[in-house]
C-alpha cells in the first residue's frame, strides 16, 4: 500500500486510470449537451397535449350543448336544460372524451388535473372564459400567449402583436419553450426578418414592415425584376449589354451531350434527350433528324426507315422450311408452322408426321375384295 502524500498535495492518479476518467467526461458532456439541445423541444410538448386537451373541450362544449333535448314542453326544456348547461353530469360526459384511450400523455394530463378543470367549471367559467389562457397559461403554466416564448413568457423580436415583423415566426412562440429567434420565412433574413436574401429585392420597406420579391430568373442579385435590374448574372446567364441572357449550351462547338442524345436549350440551362432508335446521331427528335441511320434502317423520305429484310430479293432465311419474320431494324427466322427446330434444322411436328405418312399411304381398290 502506497503511502499517503504529504498533506495538501495530490498523488498522481494511477496512468490506467487516466484514460477511464477522460472517457467518463467525453460522455458526460456529450449527454449534457445532447439533453440541453432537446429540451426545447420537448419543452413544445405539454403545450401542445394542453392545447389539445382545450381543443377537445369546446368540442365537448358544443356536442353536449343541447343534447337529449328537443320537441315538446319548451318551457320545461329550458329550465332542464339551464341545469344541464352547467352540471356536473355534462362535465364528466365532456372529460370523458377529452383523450383517446392509448394517449398516455393526455390521459396523464388530465387525471392530474381533473381537479382545475372542475374549478374552471363550477368557479372561473364567467371570470375566466378563455379555457386555454386560464388552464394552459395561468394554471399548469405549460404555454404561452402567442406572440411570447420560453419560461418567462417574454415577447418574441419586433413584439407579441407581429413577431418578425410577420415576415416570420418566433422559435417558441406561444410555448415556455424555444429562445426566441426569429426564423424567416423565404426571400427574408436578418434578426426581425426585415433584410432580402440574395436572389430577392426590397420592393417596400418602412420601419415595421418589409416587402421581398424574388429576381427575375437570370439574376444572382438584382435591384429589380427585370433581367436588365441584374447585379450579377445566374449560373447559364451571361451578361450582353444592359441585361442578362441566356446562353446557348446547345451551340457551343464543343457538344454538350454524349453521343447518341441530343441538346435541348432552356433557360438558363440546357437538357440531353435520347436519339430515336434508328438513329446513329441526331440533331432532334425523331426518325427525321438523324444524322445517319443505325443498321437495319435506311434513308427514305428524309427519314430513317425499317428496312424489311423478309422482302429482300435474297433469301435471308436460307434453311429449308425457315419463316422470315420482320421486327424494327432486324430480323428473326423461326420454323413455319407444322415444324419445330430441332439439332439446328426445323422438322416436321408429331401432327404433321403423322398427316404426311397418312396421305404417303394407298387406298385399297374397291374391286379387290371380288
Amino acid at each position: 500500500m502506497r503511502p499517503p502524500g504529504p498533506r495538501g498535495q495530490s498523488r498522481p492518479l494511477p496512468r490506467l486510470l487516466l484514460p477511464l476518467l477522460l472517457l467518463l467526461s467525453q460522455a458526460y458532456l456529450s449527454s449534457s449537451s445532447s439533453s440541453s439541445s432537446s429540451s426545447s423541444s420537448h419543452s413544445h410538448k405539454p403545450c401542445t397535449v394542453c392545447k389539445n386537451i382545450v381543443d377537445q373541450f369546446n368540442k365537448g362544449l358544443a356536442n353536449t350543448e343541447k343534447k337529449n333535448f328537443g320537441g315538446g314542453n319548451t318551457a320545461w326544456e329550458e329550465k332542464t336544460l339551464s341545469k344541464y348547461e352547467s352540471s356536473e353530469i355534462r362535465l364528466l360526459e365532456i372529460i370523458e372524451n377529452l383523450c383517446e384511450s392509448d394517449a398516455f400523455d393526455c390521459n396523464n394530463m388530465v387525471e392530474n388535473n381533473e381537479e382545475h378543470l372542475e374549478n374552471w367549471w363550477f368557479k372561473q367559467k364567467k371570470k375566466h372564459p378563455d379555457l386555454f389562457r386560464w388552464f394552459c397559461v395561468d394554471t399548469l403554466e405549460v404555454c404561452c400567449l402567442s406572440g411570447t416564448y420560453g419560461p418567462d413568457c417574454l415577447e418574441c423580436p419586433g413584439g407579441s402583436k407581429q413577431p418578425c415583423r410577420g415576415n416570420g415566426y418566433c422559435n417558441g412562440d406561444g410555448s415556455r419553450g424555444g429562445d426566441g429567434k426569429c426564423m424567416c420565412h423565404l426571400g427574408y433574413m436578418g434578426p426581425l426578418c426585415m433584410d432580402c436574401v440574395e436572389g430577392y429585392f426590397s420592393t417596400w420597406r418602412n420601419d415595421t414592415h418589409s416587402v421581398c420579391t424574388v429576381c427575375n430568373p437570370a439574376c444572382k442579385t438584382c435591384s429589380g425584376p427585370t433581367h436588365k435590374d441584374c447585379g450579377e448574372c445566374e449560373v447559364g446567364w451571361v451578361q450582353e449589354e444592359d441585361a442578362c441572357v441566356d446562353v446557348d449550351e446547345c451551340a457551343a462547338e464543343t457538344p454538350a451531350c454524349d453521343q447518341g442524345f441530343y441538346c435541348l436549350n432552356n433557360n438558363g440551362s440546357f437538357f440531353c434527350k435520347e436519339c430515336d432508335p434508328s438513329c446513329s446521331g441526331c440533331v432532334g427528335e425523331g426518325p427525321g433528324h438523324c444524322i445517319n441511320c443505325t443498321a437495319g434502317y435506311a434513308q427514305e423520305d428524309g427519314a430513317c426507315r425499317d428496312v424489311d429484310e423478309c422482302s429482300l430479293p435474297e433469301k435471308v432465311c436460307s434453311q429449308e422450311h425457315q419463316k422470315c419474320f420482320n421486327t424494327p431494324g432486324s430480323y428473326v427466322c423461326a420454323c413455319a408452322e407444322g415444324f419445330q427446330e430441332r439439332d439446328g434444322g426445323c422438322v416436321p411436328t408429331e401432327d404433321t408426321r403423322e398427316d404426311e405418312e397418312a396421305e404417303e399411304t394407298p387406298k385399297p381398290s374397291p374391286h379387290e375384295d371380288l
